[in-house]
């Protein structure tokens, strides 16, 4: 049986590509060599080549994602593992443009995506299915903003976040209603679409559940204990938090936890690597967001998770593939 050809993309086009490339060299250093022939793409804004082993680039060719290497041969993969986070990987661009010209790909299709990235119409989609989530008020660039109502709304202090994005840039803790256009500002900056949410006192948990060998698996509870005030872009990358898995919890409420983001999961019909993130407030896990391409480097939360699983990266990796390969076209 001839080697399955599986190409890495990894990159992005937005401040998370840096995490995004240390995620990819991960699993480009964890499939099975024996299994599988691996190479490494890297899509950015501004082009989209392939590497050799020799670190020479070449670029793609859009047209069906195929590469012309030296002496004109043309490279096609079979599988393209995608692990690019934050826009187009984690968003369903990339998706869709795989979709039209016939390319298998690991992880969440286009529409579901489109879903989670999209923080407002997730939780509107998980309420259905009677999972919580914090009270909150949502606003489009223009429309006016009304302090007064919307702190009696949410009471203080609140979250002012962008709706689409990664990497938890844009986001402002405030404290006092005369900060709040302010911060609403910051995360206009990275969305057109905002969201402000009422703060809830609790644990942080982060929940990696992956389909792995036909069911959906939680792998591990990591309760995050930031330095900061919350967890930031700095906490999340910069090691300004401290990660504990499995989560300091008893077993009652390990439970829920491990129930709701299975449900989450299956409900938002999520496929591959997920990451969600939820406040423990009396027992009850309220949602904050779903991420669909979480962060995979070997400082991540899920590898860390797939370890004390008892799952090996090579496994976890390798399962995608096949998951992938055996997609209809």
């Amino acid at each position: 049986m001839s080697k399955k050809s599986v190409a890495v993309v990894m990159g992005g086009y937005s401040e998370e590509y840096v995490v995004s490339l240390k995620s990819g060299q991960l699993i480009y250093d964890s499939l099975d060599r024996n299994l599988y022939d691996v190479y490494k793409v890297v899509v950015l804004r501004d082009e989209w080549y392939f590497l050799d082993e020799n670190n020479r680039k070449f670029q793609i060719n859009k047209g069906d994602f195929s590469v012309t290497t030296d002496n004109n041969t043309s490279l096609k993969f079979d599988v393209c593992f995608n692990i690019i986070h934050g826009t187009p990987g984690e968003n369903g661009i990339l998706q869709a443009y795989w979709d039209a010209i016939g390319q298998k790909y690991t992880g969440c299709d286009f529409y579901q995506s489109a879903l989670t990235f999209n923080k407002k119409d997730t939780l509107a989609v998980l309420s259905k299915y009677g999972i919580p989530s914090a009270k909150s008020v949502y606003l489009r660039k223009g429309e006016e903003i009304n302090p007064d109502e919307i702190i009696e709304n949410l009471g203080l202090p609140v979250f002012v976040k962008p709706n689409q994005s990664g990497s938890s840039l844009g986001i402002s803790k405030v404290k006092e209603k005369s900060e709040l256009i302010a911060a609403t500002e910051v995360a206009f900056k990275e969305d057109d679409e905002i969201l402000i949410e009422s703060f809830l006192d609790g644990m942080e948990v982060s929940v990696g559940v992956v389909d792995y060998k036909g069911e959906a698996i939680v792998l591990g509870i990591t309760e995050i204990v930031p330095k900061n005030e919350f967890f930031d872009y700095e906490a999340k990358y910069e090691g300004a938090s401290e990660e504990i898995t499995p989560a300091r919890i008893d077993d009652e409420t390990r439970i829920r936890v491990e129930e709701i983001a299975k449900r989450a999961y299956n409900s938002l019909g999520m496929s591959g690597f997920s990451r969600s993130e939820y406040i423990l407030m009396d027992g009850i896990p309220y949602m904050l967001e779903m991420n669909t391409n979480p962060g995979f480097s070997p400082a991540s939360i899920l590898p860390q998770q797939a370890k004390i699983y008892g799952i090996s990266i090579a496994d976890l990796c390798g399962n995608e593939v096949q998951k992938a390969l055996n997609k209809n076209k």
